[in-house]
């Protein structure tokens, strides 16, 4: 242990950029893009807790290039990794176990047909754009999670402080001990994706959402195989409704792209709306890749990646208020998903880039901080958002069938234009019922085939946390877990989450929750469906986590 804990340094910037995902990175380019093009100096530092840039990131992911067009107008010349074009929209409900009908995509909401765009990896593209950001001028700080919002003394954002590392699992400080680092700018963007950790401090101290509706949330789990070259047909798109959610009472939608290089990606999206407490997301999906419409891909093949990630579903709606003292939320951490289309990306990348422009006047002293809303709604992400703000109010207020064709009336023949907000304001924290209620759900063992345990999948997510450190799942009243989660839902905990981060263990005599801080994978479903507010969910020490491949 050192004689004295050495006091942390500071670091002097115009901007700092919280997370390397889609938004960050699109903004830090433009920033500098700008700079360049006015001959001006520009400091900018992007802050990423993955490992590596797209080490955390993970998507389905098809990918609309409409924000990149006018970020890179020549990205093809630079190699970008847009290489699989989609060729063929399939759109099935799933009605049993072995029953699926095909929907005619006349009958398909407009948003939701992939003409012009791409299967992609989200995380490929985003070391992509990191190359072009540094390319540029950007610092990236891969392995820095920001782990503190830092103030001035009058209450506006003075920059972040990463992590410190070198603390043990009883927080007492080793020998080995390193404080973090204060990055002080003049301009913060808080870009973590959904659920930031950050993010969900500011908006509660900001009150930022004290005009929005309540955010909802889905849990995304995907699986990338490696098929028969016989079975794979390149730009094939399939999505689906149904079965095997709705036989437990939820919503949700799944996925099947085809990559090139023989790739599937596959998985599933599970409103964190439901009431079943024995409803587990990672079980609903395993059952799901033996329907026959799935298994036709699969058979034969190998699973060779895996993760999850919360999603942010409330649109336009739920939108909290961006604008800070000196900062910004962008991207998921202000929920800018267009859930109508089942794409973020593009949505996340045009929010970063008219905050970059907001900004860069903003320190040329020719405009205010605070015209970030008005460019946002000035701009052609708000009008997309506008048109699908009821639709996934419209699928939790009215199921699957009903919602659907609400959407398709709404989306097809009005363009998003009818006159009313459809509201849902129950927070998916709040919906779950009493166990009481419900029979346990008992679903088949994993086959090792098709479907797997949360031991394996977790393996193939490559996540790993140094495990002589301060758990990062914090629990605000410890007995809490026992006494109301597992004495009135039978621990649910335990259930959505898709890594085992969770587990009780002596539930024959003298119940305790378990937590296995090492399994997390940063889906933060935890932080969102713990039914007391109890699991807050925050940074873990230097580069923890997973690190995704090509997912």
């Amino acid at each position: 242990m050192p004689d004295q804990i050495p006091e942390r340094e500071s670091m002097e910037v115009d901007v700092v950029i919280i997370g390397a995902g889609p938004a960050g990175l699109s903004a830090a380019c433009r920033l500098m893009q700008l700079a360049k093009q006015q001959e001006k100096e520009l400091s900018v530092v992007v802050l990423e807790k993955g490992s590596e840039v797209g080490a955390h990131i993970l998507s389905g992911a098809l990918f609309e290039p409409r924000a990149l067009n006018e970020l890179f107008p020549d990205w093809k010349d630079k190699g970008a990794p847009l290489n699989t074009a989609v060729e063929k929209d399939r759109v099935l409900m799933f009605k049993s176990e072995t029953k699926a009908s095909s929907m005619p995509l006349w009958m398909v909401p407009k948003p939701m047909h992939n003409d012009g765009n791409y299967i992609i990896s989200l995380g490929e593209l985003c070391r992509w754009l990191g190359e072009q950001a540094e390319s540029l001028g950007v610092e990236i700080f891969p392995g820095f999670p920001a782990s503190e919002v830092l103030y001035h003394e009058d209450g506006s954002i003075k920059g972040v402080a990463t992590g410190e590392m070198g603390r043990g699992s009883d927080g007492e400080v080793k020998g080995s001990y390193e404080p973090g680092m204060e990055l002080h700018a003049q301009i913060t963007l808080f870009a973590e994706g959904c659920r930031g950790h950050l993010g969900k401090q500011l908006i509660d101290k900001f009150d930022l959402d004290q005009d929005a509706q309540t955010q909802h949330y889905g849990i995304g789990i995907k699986e990338l195989w490696k098929i028969d070259p016989a079975k794979h047909q390149p730009g094939l798109v399939v999505h689906g409704a149904g079965w095997p959610l709705a036989e437990n009472g939820a919503t949700g939608g799944s996925f099947l792209y085809h990559l090139g290089e023989n790739l599937v990606s596959m998985g599933l999206i599970t409103d964190l709306s439901y009431d079943n407490p024995y409803l587990s997301p990672f079980d609903e999906l395993q059952r799901f890749k033996h329907h026959p419409e799935i298994k036709q891909y699969l058979e034969g093949g190998e699973r060779v990646s895996y993760g999850a990630r919360a999603i942010t579903k409330g649109g336009l709606n739920s939108l909290p208020k961006m604008c800070l003292p000196n900062g910004l939320l962008i991207g998921c951490d202000a929920g800018t998903l267009n859930f109508s289309k089942i794409k973020g990306s593009h949505t996340a990348m045009k929010s970063g880039m008219i905050a970059a422009e907001t900004v860069f006047e903003t320190l040329q002293g020719r405009a205010k901080l605070e015209n970030f809303e008005a460019n946002f709604k000035a701009s052609w992400l708000f009008e997309e958002l506008y048109r699908s703000r009821n639709f996934g109010a419209a699928m939790h207020k009215f199921g699957t069938w009903f919602g659907g064709a609400y959407n398709f009336i709404d989306q097809n023949i009005f363009a998003g234009k009818l006159p009313f907000k459809l509201t849902d304001p129950i927070a998916d924290c709040d919906t779950l019922k009493p166990a009481s209620e419900f029979k346990e759900i008992l679903y088949p063992k994993p086959d090792g085939v098709l479907s797997f345990d949360k031991t394996s999948s977790v393996y193939l997510s490559s996540t790993n946390h140094e495990e002589d450190q301060p758990v990062h799942l914090r629990l605000t009243d410890t007995s809490q877990a026992v006494e109301f989660n597992y004495a009135k839902f039978s621990g649910p905990e335990q259930r959505f989450c898709p890594a085992g981060v969770y587990e009780y263990i002596n539930t024959d005599k003298d119940p305790e929750l378990q937590i296995n801080a090492q399994n997390c994978v940063h889906c933060k479903t935890c932080d969102i469906k713990d039914p007391g507010k109890n699991i807050n969910w925050v940074t873990p020490e230097g580069a923890g986590g997973p690190n995704y491949a090509n997912m």
